[in-house]
């Protein structure tokens, strides 16, 4: 009895350990694209795919420059306007660091402040939020006004920090109404902040968030609200909102299966079949001879 017993085992752990057809693997039957590869970059390196828009050298990437300046590798924000990308973007993974000046001389929306706007219309905001107080929705890492961050994860002024931001733009009916709405993942310094979050409508200071149809690229720009806040490693990556998928209808296999429908179509019937007509055919004929025959009682 030890002996079968140890036998079954043996055969079980071999059929499971070569897939034997004890269960049969399910399969989507999805023609996936293959997806493309990519270097994926490291801490300092963007990926492969990635639009570089600054990598410690010059401002060439923007337009309307005056008073940002370039400095041991990191732009610094100044002058009295925004820095603004000349190439356009919709759906989009965006990663950047920045640094709020080592120097407190002031607090609340005072101290670091800038932001990031997705489209020139969506901001997460940027600040040095460390140690210090002021409205939830509008400190580091919030969509300015919508939400607050998940957490606070805030390094002390005058350290790098990272944003790893993914969007998805809104989408527009014909008529000008929101078909979906436009949505925010924001990871700071590597912690998850903001979770796929349908957005309002645009982000503002002095009016309530509202959606106006506009193109499905537009530029990102960078806030200048007067601080000396640093950036550097900016890159962005034009992404997809779900993996494609091969169309086959013209393929050699697509056109060899509908081949072989035409032909099913075309085939005489079954024997099964046949002898089903047969049979049908008998009981006819059966019934013809029967009402040939006089009934009982009648002369011929």
């Amino acid at each position: 009895m030890p002996r079968l017993l140890s036998f079954a085992m043996i055969v079980l752990s071999v059929a499971v350990c070569t897939g034997a057809t004890l269960v049969k693997e399910w399969k989507s039957g999805i023609n996936w694209k293959e997806p493309d590869v990519i270097a994926p970059g490291g801490p300092e390196q963007p990926p492969e795919d990635a639009i570089v828009l600054f990598d410690g050298n010059d401002l060439s990437a923007f337009r309307s420059t005056e008073g940002w300046s370039v400095k041991d590798g990191a732009i610094i924000a100044g002058g009295k306007q925004g820095l603004t990308t000349k190439e356009v973007f919709g759906d989009c993974q965006v990663h950047l660091e920045w640094a709020a000046p080592a120097e407190v001389t002031s607090q609340g929306q005072g101290r670091g402040n800038s932001g990031v706007y997705l489209m020139e219309k969506y901001e997460v905001q940027i600040l040095d939020s460390y140690q210090n107080e002021t409205y939830f929705d509008g400190q580091a890492g919030a969509i300015y006004k919508q939400y607050p961050p998940l957490v606070n994860a805030c390094r002390p002024p005058g350290e790098w920090q990272t944003y790893d931001i993914i969007f998805t733009a809104p989408r527009f009916n014909e008529d000008r109404t929101v078909k979906s709405p436009a949505y925010l993942t924001v990871l700071h310094n590597g912690v998850l902040i903001q979770n796929h979050v349908p957005l309002q409508g645009a982000t503002a200071w002095h009016v309530p968030p509202k959606y106006n149809k506009h193109p499905e690229a537009l530029p990102i720009h960078f806030q200048n609200h007067g601080n000396p806040v640093r950036f550097r490693n900016i890159w962005v990556r034009n992404v997809a909102q779900r993996p494609e998928k091969v169309d086959l209808s013209d393929s050699p296999e697509r056109k060899a299966s509908d081949d072989a429908s035409e032909k099913s179509t075309d085939r005489k019937p079954s024997d099964k079949k046949q002898g089903k007509q047969k049979q049908d055919q008998d009981q006819q004929k059966d019934a013809t001879r029967q009402s040939d025959q006089p009934t009982p009682g009648e002369e011929e």
